[in-house]
């Protein structure tokens, strides 16, 4: 009697971790669907595997759409800010500039990310 319960025991937990597997392999995170908190902690790690170089499209895959935009054209060339939160600062139900951290884009490539390539963008 106790081998047929230590094997439906084991048949269980083996198809809870097969579960488990498919889950997390067919319905990845996508930004979008997170909460802020999660959104904030996913940005972080994301903006570490930055690349200089890569391309607005390929961080949009990585991040999803930006908290906000700013945009501008400087000697006929196209500049992009896009702003990630990354961090909490008050409990107002907004996502201000200063809970972000700002990836700088030259015609649509990754050239700068945080606060002091948002300086240089207004300098310029």
């Amino acid at each position: 009697m106790n081998s047929k319960v230590f094997k439906l025991i084991l048949l269980g937990i083996g198809a809870y971790a097969l579960f488990v597997f498919m889950v997390m392999s067919f319905y990845p995170d996508k930004p979008e669907d997170m909460d802020w908190q999660d959104r904030e902690e996913y940005n972080k790690v994301q903006i570490t595997k930055l690349k200089l170089g890569s391309t607005k499209q390929e961080v949009w895959a990585m991040l999803g759409s930006p908290d906000i935009t700013e945009a501008k054209m400087e000697s006929g060339t196209p500049i992009q800010v896009m702003f990630y939160r990354t961090q909490h600062v008050r409990a107002d139900g907004l996502t201000t500039q200063d809970e972000c951290t700002p990836l700088l884009f030259e015609n649509d490539q990754l050239i700068a990310w945080g606060e002091g390539a948002y300086q240089s963008y207004l300098k310029s």
